[in-house]
C-alpha cells in the first residue's frame, strides 16, 4: 500500500471518528505484537516462542486445551505459567494509551471488546468496567473439574517454570473449594467447562453501554479470520469500521477503511490525522457510563 494512499486513508479514518459519538475498540492477538508478545500464527511461529513444545511437535491447539491439563498438568501449567509471567512483565505499547485518550475524548466514551486474555488494556489504564474479554482472562482461575462456577484472582499465583522443558516446577494451583487442580479461566480449544460468568457480566455491561450510543465507530485491530470472534463482532455492530491489520486489512463496505499496517503505527497515524479535527485530543465532555 503506497504512502500517499495510506495518508488519505488515515484522514478518512479520522473523519469517521470525528463523526462518531463513541468508539468500540475490537482487538485481537495482533494488538499485542508491538509490545513484544509472541505471534502464535501457524505452528512455526508458536514453536519459535516455545521450543520445548516444538521439539515435541505439540501444537498450540493441543496445549491450549483442558485435555492438556488432564494429560500432563505440569506441561500445561508450564505453558500457561510462562504466559502469565510474560503478560505481567509486558509493558503495553503506546497505541494502547492513544486509544485510551481517544476514548476519553468521545462524547459517549469507548468500550473494549477483545479476545486477548493478557489483561493489557487494563494494564494500560482502561477501566475494568469498560473492557469485555470474550475469551476470559489468564489473570483469573477456575476449578478444572468445575465443582462450582466460581472464578478467583490469580494474583497470588507465582508460577516457576523451567523454560528448557516448559514445565511448572512450583506447586500446582488448587481449587479452594474442592482441592482439585485449578486452570486459567479462559476459553480453550474443545472446552466445555469454561466458567464464563465474569465474561457474561462484561458483555452485559457492553450491551447496556451500546444502547446509549447513537453513532459508534468500530476500530478493529489485529483481529484475523482464523479465529474470527472479534472480526464477527465488529461486523455485527453495523457501524463504520476502521480495520488495522498488516495482512488481512480488506474491508467489506465502501464506507469502511482498511489499513495494512501494524497496531502501534496505525493508531499513531490516525491520532495524528485526527489532531487537526480534535486539537491535541483534548477530552470532550464524557457522559456517565
Amino acid at each position: 500500500m503506497a504512502m500517499d494512499d495510506l495518508a488519505e486513508l488515515y484522514v478518512r479514518a479520522a473523519r469517521l471518528i470525528d463523526d462518531a459519538d463513541a468508539i468500540v475498540i475490537c482487538a485481537g492477538a495482533g494488538m499485542g505484537v508491538d509490545s513484544g508478545l509472541p505471534d502464535f500464527r501457524g505452528p512455526e511461529g508458536f514453536w519459535k516462542a516455545y521450543p520445548a513444545l516444538g521439539r515435541a511437535r505439540i501444537r498450540f491447539e493441543e496445549i491450549a486445551s483442558p485435555a492438556a491439563f488432564h494429560a500432563d498438568a505440569a506441561l500445561a501449567w508450564g505453558f500457561y505459567g510462562h504466559r502469565l509471567n510474560l503478560y505481567r512483565a509486558t509493558v503495553p505499547h503506546e497505541g494502547f494509551h492513544r486509544l485510551r485518550e481517544l476514548a476519553a475524548s468521545m462524547p459517549r466514551g469507548g468500550f473494549v471488546y477483545t479476545s486477548n486474555v493478557d489483561g493489557q488494556f487494563q494494564r494500560a489504564g482502561f477501566a475494568e468496567a469498560g473492557v469485555a474479554e470474550c475469551h476470559g482472562s489468564i489473570h483469573h482461575l477456575q476449578c478444572l473439574a468445575r465443582c462450582t462456577d466460581a472464578i478467583w484472582s490469580a494474583a497470588d499465583l507465582a508460577p516457576e517454570v523451567d523454560a528448557e522443558s516448559c514445565r511448572l516446577t512450583s506447586a500446582m494451583p488448587r481449587c479452594p473449594n474442592c482441592g482439585a487442580l485449578a486452570r486459567p479461566a479462559i476459553l480453550m480449544f474443545n472446552d466445555w467447562d469454561w466458567a464464563e460468568g465474569r465474561t457474561r457480566v462484561q458483555l452485559a455491561r457492553l450491551q447496556d453501554w451500546r444502547r446509549r450510543v447513537e453513532r459508534p465507530v468500530a476500530i478493529e485491530i489485529g483481529a484475523g479470520s482464523a479465529i474470527a470472534t472479534v472480526r464477527a463482532f465488529a461486523h455485527g455492530l453495523d457501524a463504520p469500521l476502521i480495520r488495522i491489520n498488516p495482512t488481512e486489512w480488506q474491508v467489506p463496505r465502501a464506507r469502511d477503511v482498511g489499513l495494512a499496517v501494524g497496531a502501534r503505527d496505525g493508531i499513531a497515524a490516525i491520532a495524528a490525522a485526527l489532531g487537526p479535527l480534535v486539537p491535541a485530543l483534548s477530552p470532550r465532555q464524557v457522559l456517565p457510563t
